[in-house]
């Protein structure tokens, strides 16, 4: 499931910023408002992509508040764009609930704080009932080797 994340967020991030990049170029002037929060969705989709691919802490919270934003901007301005439609004579990837790319900006975020909360590490030693997390071992188990040398205990 990451990697299909971690895809869709990357082929995002290239379609939204070469299609801001064309639109702020070349015709800023005709929709200013439309072209520059299409530029925004295109600079969260490449920092959501980043910070996804990397797996460290700060890097994780990276994630968790682009795709926030994401979240927030695509619900914001979807409903923005059906009640004053004038404000955004032409489409950005947003506008109507991200209904010209078949609504995946609007699920994508959802999907993207899904898995970041599934996947939330969890502290050292803190597995299932069953047993020690072999994801995260407890830094005084060694995981390779023999076991160390304990005293006997003496009576």
């Amino acid at each position: 499931m990451g990697v299909v994340m971690i895809a869709v967020y990357a082929i995002f991030a290239v379609a939204a910023t070469a299609r801001a990049g064309y639109q702020v170029g070349t015709k800023l002037d005709e929709a200013p408002l439309a072209y520059l929060l299409s530029a925004l969705a295109a600079v969260l989709y490449v920092v959501a992509t980043l910070a996804l691919v990397r797996s460290s802490p700060r890097s994780r919270a990276v994630a968790w508040t682009s795709v926030t934003i994401e979240l927030v901007g695509v619900v914001g301005v979807g409903l923005l764009s059906f009640a004053r439609p004038g404000l955004f004579p032409e489409a950005t990837v947003w506008s109507h609930l991200g209904e010209g790319y078949g609504y995946v900006p609007l699920v994508l975020p959802v999907a993207g704080l899904w898995w970041l909360a599934r996947t939330r590490p969890r502290p050292a030693g803190l597995g299932d009932a069953d047993g020690p997390d072999d994801d995260h071992p407890t830094d005084d188990v060694p995981t390779t080797g023999p076991a160390p040398h304990r005293p006997a205990p003496t009576s």
